[in-house]
Order: C-alpha cells, then sequence, then structure tokens
C-alpha cells in the first residue's frame, strides 16, 4: 500500500497554525494603537530644522 501521496507533516503544519495566530494578535494589536494612537493623515511631514548655514 503506497501512502506516501497522503503523509501529512505535522510539524509543518502547526508551525503555519502558529504563524496564522501570531499575525492574527500583531494585527488585532496593530488596530488597537491605530484606535489609540491615530496617525495625521495628509498632512506633510515637517522638515527638521538643521544647523545655519556659515556666511
Amino acid at each position: 500500500m503506497n501512502t506516501d501521496s497522503k503523509l501529512i507533516d505535522f510539524a509543518a503544519e502547526r508551525d503555519k497554525r502558529i504563524h496564522d495566530l501570531r499575525d492574527k494578535k500583531l494585527n488585532e494589536m496593530r488596530e488597537a494603537f491605530e484606535q489609540a494612537l491615530p496617525m495625521p493623515k495628509g498632512k506633510a511631514k515637517k522638515k527638521p530644522k538643521g544647523k545655519p548655514k556659515k556666511r
């Protein structure tokens, strides 16, 4: 009986599942931070003032 094509690598499947769970938690945290500290939209970034030029 040849069952090589139906073998499941449980370690690889577990790694995928854990990766998906961590991605889900990361996305939830990202959304929570965006709600708590919304990023300003549409505003141009101000240039930091550097040293004045020598004359």
